[in-house]
């Protein structure tokens, strides 16, 4: 039998990357590219993940160009605290009435209050934003319950609360994006059938790993978070990665690569069309 080809290969495998940031300033140059270069890598969609209303639109019009790119609607929570509740709630009646949106996300807490929270108004406390951070989630949350669309959740130091309150709804598809909580917070979530979408850096980083292997492969997705999170320190990074995170959790679960990569795929399909 002839040795099967680098190319044919590729087109066995089905990729997808549940999360990146595609409309980020690092692509504004070669987006073009980078999507050649995911599609000749053999991934066949990229959830785009919004953080703010501008971010927003900007992805819509994308997706619009380009068909391997699908929308997620959403606002991070971060950001959510530097703008008044009105601005808010606009956008909230924004994403839940667009029709062209595949899932919800970014949405979720972060507690952390480093770098990324400077912009808050100077008179709202740590409270204050958690409350308002709080608010927003669980009108996403209905969001989701009434669209019927699956939530892209950042919990950053927030995890146990994220747990919370899923589990005082009734959604049954959230996505946990990049989950960094405790193992008996992973445990909670694989109990309950919930999804993690894992990234690249699980090549590396135990935490991740560990993640893979006490969680049904049916419950798991991957991601990027590009521009963010790249395998290699200093380098910008691509959904094209993805391929890293498949063979590595085909080799952690003792698995075929190529199966692997179409049961995540399917784990897409289940839960996003």
């Amino acid at each position: 039998m002839e040795k099967e080809t680098k190319i044919e290969k590729i087109n066995k495998m089905m990729y997808i990357d549940v999360h990146a940031h595609l409309d980020a300033e690092e692509y504004k140059n070669d987006l073009d590219k980078v999507l050649e270069d995911c599609l000749a890598r053999g991934v066949k969609a990229i959830i785009v993940n919004g953080v703010h209303p501008e971010s927003n639109r900007k992805i819509l019009e994308l997706s619009q160009k380009h068909p391997i790119i699908k929308p997620a609607l959403g606002f991070y929570p971060t950001h959510i605290v530097e703008n008044k509740w009105d601005a808010v709630e606009e956008e909230l009646n924004f994403i839940l009435h667009n029709k062209q949106k595949i899932a919800i996300g970014e949405v979720g807490l972060d507690y952390k209050f480093g770098e990324e929270s400077k912009n808050a108004p100077k008179h709202l406390t740590i409270d204050d934003q958690k409350k308002m951070q709080r608010k927003a989630f669980e009108k996403f949350i209905e969001i989701s319950e009434k669209t019927k669309k699956p939530l892209i959740i950042h919990s950053r130091k927030a995890e146990q609360d994220i747990i919370e309150m899923i589990e005082s709804s009734s959604l049954k598809n959230p996505v946990f994006h990049c989950f960094s909580g405790k193992r008996k917070l992973v445990q909670k979530i694989a109990d309950n059938k919930w999804n993690f979408s894992v990234p690249v850096t699980a090549i590396k980083l135990q935490q991740f790993q560990e993640l893979v292997q006490y969680t049904n492969i049916n419950q798991l997705l991957t991601e990027t978070d590009s521009p963010y999170l790249s395998p290699v320190l200093g380098e910008r990074n691509t959904p094209a990665n993805v391929t890293l995170t498949v063979k590595k959790i085909a080799e952690l679960k003792g698995f075929d690569e190529e199966e692997t990569s179409k049961t995540i795929f399917m784990n897409y399909q289940r839960l996003f069309l």
